[in-house]
């Protein structure tokens, strides 16, 4: 029921929030390689909110063979947007934003306009750099969040992830994303781009839900 929204200039792409636009897969930020998949990983309000807390607790990315380091939340306050039930009536948020929540072993849950470094390797090649939390959103029926690069990646953009309990009962994990190639190796071969995205998709997508295998 909470809606933190994150907006700098210190981040090194244009097109901040770009991941929430419907045709981001038709017409991309300039230069950029756009990604999609979505996959239902279960059904139920308790799956919803399992999936909910692991997401917001970064086992997507930490469950996905990357090593998280020096995680801050925002050094000041961040604005909540209004969020709206079913029948269309404004609801208060569920928790202040200074309210700040901690994992198992003292790491901050994501949070608007925090930061994290990322370390590890994906496709044989480095994925290292700094990323800042754009939004993050908690909602009756949503659960999310995106993140965006702020320096010393092979690429610049942005990835969100979100958690959706629909109307059928079905909860879906989808993970939209846009790259730019920033390394040498990325530029010159555009595929490798699209291949080291595929990957992380499926890492996020086992971190997400064990349970899943790939179809042969």
């Amino acid at each position: 029921m909470r809606r933190g929204t994150f907006r700098d200039e210190t981040v090194d792409y244009a097109a901040v929030g770009a991941t929430q636009a419907p045709d981001l897969m038709q017409y991309p930020p300039e230069r950029s390689i756009p990604a999609q998949e979505s996959w239902k990983i279960g059904s139920g309000e308790e799956r919803f909110r399992a999936a909910g807390d692991a997401l917001l607790s970064w086992h997507a990315l930490r469950d996905g063979g990357l090593e998280l380091g020096d995680v801050r939340p925002a050094a000041g306050p961040t604005y909540s947007g209004v969020s709206f039930d079913d029948e269309g009536q404004p609801i208060a948020p569920s928790r202040l934003d200074a309210d700040l929540r901690f994992d198992a072993d003292g790491t901050p849950y994501v949070g608007p306009g925090a930061t994290v470094h990322v370390r590890g390797r994906v496709g044989g090649l480095n994925a290292d750099g700094e990323l800042r939390v754009i939004f993050v959103v908690e909602e009756k029926h949503r659960i999310g969040f995106a993140l965006g690069t702020v320096d010393g990646s092979v690429v610049s953009g942005e990835e969100s992830f979100m958690i959706e309990w629909r109307g059928d009962d079905e909860v879906w994990f989808t993970v939209r994303a846009f790259d730019r190639p920033v390394a040498l190796l990325y530029r010159v071969l555009p595929v490798l781009v699209r291949r080291r995205r595929r990957e992380l998709f499926q890492r996020y997508l086992r971190a997400i839900s064990p349970m899943y295998t790939t179809p042969a």
